[in-house]
């Protein structure tokens, strides 16, 4: 084949590895193992654009180098393929969304294969196949059957928490558990019937079923995790969300907050996604203060604060818990805040203030918690009329509610210390509220008049003088005296929420039994009754009643009328322990044979983007530190090194409509003449844009709405020049390119080389089609290096030349540093100046292109694997072919260019080989014509040479 044709060797060769099997690997081997992953896609209907496949380039490229570096490399793809818009498509069409996924698994494995990725498809896993969710619920059911033993450090059996009650009743048990949690003895506990007892084990388990504050979307009839959530209402559909209490599974994510934070430091993945995690689980050493509240509030206003009760035993009073990690500012909280969803909120609302506490908390429930997270100019809130007592001082102060405080984080409650806090005096002021100033313990303060010089208000006797960890020792052991509270450690993390209202998702494998009282108790289907299938439905909508879509399925319950769970697991459960699956997908009896997993263990190289960071990422590392407590996994941390691979970004395009009173005839301006016309800017399908130049009759034709047949064009050099900005590759933004149109008329191999050429891995970059030319410019110029322009096979059989030899190892060098630093760009770079320079030089060596060959083969497979076999290599085996090896030797120059001086004046250069002896090159240099002239018939008084550096005559 002496022409190249990208169609046909890319076809050629996708084939021969899908029949052959190239890629599949084993479970054993004598090399070692590296296991390469990327993030697994949701398999949308849109299928992949130009800037999905960023990633999988990367790991691909790094794999086929891996494999060439004598590794048993393990790189499998599958899809997550539960979620929301599949389940939307159902509800607007009645297809049910297994059919759509499939549809949209199978176009993705269509335009994956067409970019040449070295998958082993045998490992194929979706996350909604029952063979694969049946593990889903078997490891769902795992933590059901298990607690967290502070002591120990790691979850446990639920039953070895059974005889310490027997013993010793749960005084002593150091667990996390649920806040309502009962202290019994022994006593109590071997008194109660096994049901009673069966409650209390709920409140251990590491999945529990607890009500919630929820983004609830009753457009979609289902909560949202905060993703999908944007600017108050959900990002499919773009309905209304609210926050509201609803009962939902949980888990207890919590009980590995710290071990979390530690596993941070193991693990080579970037500081700023390591930071993202440590602020999200949000590790802060504190206090826990008890202000006790009047239920009744104040009749006389602010002001009037002395009907309030300090008696703790009033049935009118109540205590509000406070956490702080300043309890030295104690002295100086001017108010409390509640979250609007605080469970107190209703019971100290005074009857004054109810109108306006309701009418607030009624604004709260249209804000997502991401929005009031990220609101910190917004000062609002509400005042319930009901004052709390300052445990120091005796102080009274006002209690509001406030948006900026979540139920969910902390205690839900906050003390304002305007004197410290920005927000706090924004707050303070915004309400007119009297600021109590004090002054920062840190700086230490001798004596009240001290204070006042200082121009601060300071009633805080027992810190006076004190550092500010000296006084806050002080404080903490005061609180726990005096018993109004403890020294605490307290993270941001939540446990997760682990329900949604849908119907395309993993079922919960629970039913529901009544108790004696007639209230529905969770209970764990049996191991053998898995999975739990998706049941049929007539509509994938909630029930007339309220209840999730699979309240509609048929008689479906678990025995005589014990109901099963009615909602799903969220997307992220199936994607939180995948990879496992990945190491032994067609297992019917494990998740993985232990076999499987003690020889893979973990990832070595994770790729994958930073919206994950406080999601996906957070959930598998739980998982996974929960599957080695109990003995399933050998490793703590999931992912040893993660790449976060940054954006393509779209080049949009734009046309300029005139601004008109009447659009039955439109006319639109060429860009370089808007300036002369009032105009709107409209986003046009860069698809027919090329070089910035609109195709005006397809924008005519696909674009009805604006244009039409009776569009009018003012043209500049007969052309239509489009406008140009850089921005989200969006189907909205009309700048989506679809990888196919690029392969078919470049191929895979151009864009993979042109993906990774436009700038380092990690970064964000704007697509240019009009900028893919050179590298398929490239791609020819590296055929001809093996076929002239004339069609003839130029590659021979002759020895290397030094120069050419130097080309090959200093690139064999360089690629391989640049592949190890995943430094795919300046690689890239590195193949084109090779070419270029073994173009110049006409090398035909087949020792010298071979070895190109292999090197280029894991950034553009196709045209290399054709090459090999052309080569007169045995078909199919570049892809075991070894990395070459690159010598020094061969990098160092044989020959100087001597500078010659003419008494310090250089005045022409001369090549000499190194070994040349000093008296030849002295005789060569004064038999030089030019040299001779300079020396005007002279004779030289003396000759300097400086090996490699110089050589100077002195006449």
């Amino acid at each position: 084949m002496s022409e190249y044709s990208h169609r046909e060797i890319e076809k050629k060769w996708q084939a021969y590895w899908e029949s052959q099997g190239t890629f599949s690997v084993e479970n054993q081997s004598d090399r070692p193992k590296y296991y390469v992953l990327d993030m697994f896609p949701y398999p949308s209907g849109a299928g992949l654009h130009v800037g999905h496949p960023l990633g999988y380039i990367a790991s691909d490229i790094y794999s086929r180098y891996k494999r060439q570096k004598g590794f048993n490399v393990l790189h499998p793809m599958g899809f997550d393929s539960f979620g929301l818009p599949a389940e939307q498509y159902a509800i607007q069409t009645g297809q049910h969304p297994a059919i759509t996924t499939e549809q949209n698994i199978t176009r993705y494995i269509e335009q994956m294969k067409n970019l040449g990725f070295s998958y082993d498809w045998n490992r194929e896993v979706r996350t909604s196949d029952p063979d694969y969710y049946k593990w889903t619920q078997w490891i769902f059911m795992e933590l059901f059957k298990s607690w967290y033993n502070n002591e120990t450090q790691r979850a446990e059996p639920i039953e070895t928490l059974i005889p310490i009650f027997k013993e010793s009743g749960n005084a002593k048990v150091n667990a996390p558990c649920d806040e309502d949690t009962p202290v019994f003895s022994a006593a109590e506990w071997n008194a109660w019937t096994e049901e009673e007892q069966y409650k209390i084990t709920l409140k251990y388990r590491l999945t529990y079923v607890a009500d919630a504050t929820v983004n609830w979307c009753p457009g979609l009839g289902s909560v949202l995790s905060n993703d999908e959530v944007k600017d108050g209402v959900s990002e499919r559909g773009g309905f209304p969300v609210i926050q509201k209490l609803m009962r939902q599974w949980m888990m207890r994510i919590t009980a590995y907050a710290q071990r979390l934070l530690d596993g941070l430091d193991s693990i080579d993945w970037t500081e700023s996604l390591k930071e993202q995690q440590r602020n999200w689980i949000g590790r802060s050493v504190g206090a826990l203060v008890k202000f006790e509240v009047s239920g009744e509030g104040s009749k006389g206003g602010m002001e009037e604060r002395d009907d309030v009760s300090l008696d703790s035993t009033s049935s009118a009073s109540r205590t509000i818990e406070v956490f702080t990690t300043r309890v030295d500012t104690i002295f100086g909280v001017t108010f409390i805040v509640l979250a609007p969803e605080h469970e107190l909120v209703d019971a100290i609302t005074t009857p004054e203030q109810r109108g306006e506490i309701d009418a607030y908390i009624a604004s709260t429930q249209k804000k997502s918690e991401r929005d009031r997270m990220t609101d910190v100019k917004t000062v609002s809130g509400a005042f319930t009329g009901a004052y709390a007592i300052n445990p120091f001082d005796g102080e009274k102060v006002p209690v509001y509610i406030a948006d900026y405080v979540l139920a969910g984080y902390g205690t839900g409650a906050v003390m304002g210390v305007p004197s410290g806090d920005q927000r706090d005096w924004n707050f303070a002021t915004h309400f007119g509220l009297s600021i109590v100033q004090i002054l920062d313990a840190q700086k230490g303060v001798e004596t009240q008049a001290d204070a006042t010089k200082e121009g601060h208000y300071i009633n805080s006797g027992m810190i006076n003088g004190l550092t500010f960890h000296e006084a806050n020792k002080v404080l903490i052991r005061y609180l726990e005296e005096k018993g109004i509270g403890k020294g605490k450690v307290n993270y941001r993390l939540r446990d997760a929420v682990f329900s949604r209202q849908r119907y395309w998702g993993e079922p919960v494998p629970v039913f529901y039994k009544n108790d004696s009282s007639g209230n529905p108790l969770p209970y764990l289907l049996e191991e053998n009754e898995l999975p739990l299938n998706l049941p049929e439905v007539d509509k994938y909508l909630p029930t007339e009643n309220g209840e999730p879509p699979l309240g509609r399925a048929h008689d479906w319950s678990h025995g005589s009328g014990n109901t099963y769970e009615l909602s799903t697991m969220p997307g992220w459960a199936g994607s939180s322990w995948y990879w496992y699956r990945y190491m032994d997908p067609k297992n019917q009896e494990e998740f993985a044979s232990g076999n499987a997993i003690n020889y893979w263990r973990d990832v070595d190289l994770y790729i994958g983007g930073t919206e994950h960071a406080t999601g996906h990422l957070l959930y598998s590392r739980f998982w996974n530190k929960f599957l080695k407590d109990r003995g399933y996994v050998p490793e703590e941390e999931p992912f040893k090194k993660l790449i976060n691979q940054g954006m393509i970004q779209g080049r949009s395009n734009f046309v300029y409509r005139v601004k008109s009173d009447d659009y039955s005839k439109p006319v639109f301006v060429s860009a370089g003449l808007k300036s002369q016309y009032e105009v709107s800017a409209l986003h046009v399908d860069v698809n027919i844009v090329e070089n910035d130049v609109l195709d005006m009759e397809k924008f005519r034709k696909t674009r009805q709405d604006i244009a039409g047949e009776a569009a009018e064009f003012i043209l500049e050099d007969g052309k239509y020049h489009c406008g140009v900005e850089i921005e989200k590759m969006s189907k909205s933004k009309f700048n989506v390119v679809n990888p196919d149109d690029i392969v078919e008329r470049y191929g895979a191999d151009t864009l993979r080389l042109y993906e990774m050429f436009l700038g380092p891995l990690e970064q964000a970059k704007p697509w240019n089609t009009n900028g893919i030319d050179g590298t398929f410019r490239f791609i020819r110029k590296f055929w001809r290096l093996f076929y002239n322009d004339a069609g003839q096979w130029m590659v021979k059989d002759v020895a290397a030349k030094p120069e050419e030899l130097k080309i090959l190892h200093k690139t064999i060098k360089k690629i391989e540093e640049d592949t190890e630093n995943f430094s795919f760009n300046t690689a890239v770079s590195t193949f084109m100046v090779c070419v270029n320079e073994l173009g110049s030089l006409k090398c035909q060596s087949r020792e010298i292109l071979q070895e190109l060959v292999v090197l280029l083969s894991p950034y553009v497979p196709h045209i290399t694997e054709e090459l090999w076999a052309l080569l007169g290599n045995e078909a199919g085996t570049l892809t075991k072919a070894s990395f070459p090896k690159w010598e020094q030797k061969f990098m160092i120059d044989a020959v100087f260019e001597y500078p010659i001086q003419i008494n310090g004046k250089v005045r022409i250069s001369l090549p000499f080989a190194l070994d040349t002896p000093a008296s030849d090159i002295e005789k060569e240099v004064l038999a030089n014509e030019t040299v001779q002239k300079w020396m005007e018939g002279n004779k030289p008084k003396k000759v300097i040479i400086v090996p490699k550096r110089i050589v100077n005559v002195v006449i």
